[in-house]
């Protein structure tokens, strides 16, 4: 599948039902190397990510996110920020969150790209999450995705014309 990054973009979109076929795993290797290739303030990557098969793992997993389809994927995977381990601006503002984001963004696209489905999950239970995936203390799980096959397509999501988004020069 060879598109360029707009089409990419459009064909992007959160999968809320997935197939159980198994991941190859030259695939989720490569969905992998791109949240290792994503920028991150000064190159510090202040994240870990978590791969769980959810595999007889489904109710426990269901504790950290309630909705069925969020283990009806083979994988579900946890970016994690180690705030410790982050670039600091001048004012003190650390950039972990920002960091992550990029990294989950990097690994969504990639696994697009390849025919997989990802829904990122942010309303997740936290201390199910610390638990089930036994986190210490000062590592914190900021987002989750399913990782498998779409089930079915997916409907489109509205976004608002760039007028609406954009500003040049001023607010």
């Amino acid at each position: 599948m060879n598109m360029n990054f707009l089409e990419l973009a459009e064909k992007r979109h959160s999968c809320r039902a997935y197939q159980s076929t198994p991941i190859e795993d030259e695939k989720l290797e490569q969905v992998l190397e791109a949240v290792r290739l994503a920028p991150s303030a000064t190159n510090l990557q202040p994240y870990r990510f978590i791969v769980a098969h959810t595999a007889g793992r489904e109710a426990e997993l269901n504790r950290v996110y309630y909705q069925p389809w969020f283990v009806e994927a083979p994988i579900v995977i946890c970016a994690c920020a180690i705030p410790s381990a982050a670039w600091r601006r001048p004012d003190g503002k650390y950039y972990t969150d920002v960091d992550v984001a990029i990294a989950m963004d990097h690994l969504i696209l990639a696994a697009t790209a390849l025919g997989l489905g990802t829904c990122w999950v942010a309303a997740f239970d936290m201390a199910a999450a610390r638990d089930v995936l036994g986190l210490p203390d000062d590592v914190e799980p900021v987002a989750f995705t399913p990782l498998g096959y779409p089930d079915k397509a997916s409907a489109r999501t509205d976004r608002m014309p760039l007028d609406e988004l954009v500003r040049y020069e001023r607010w």
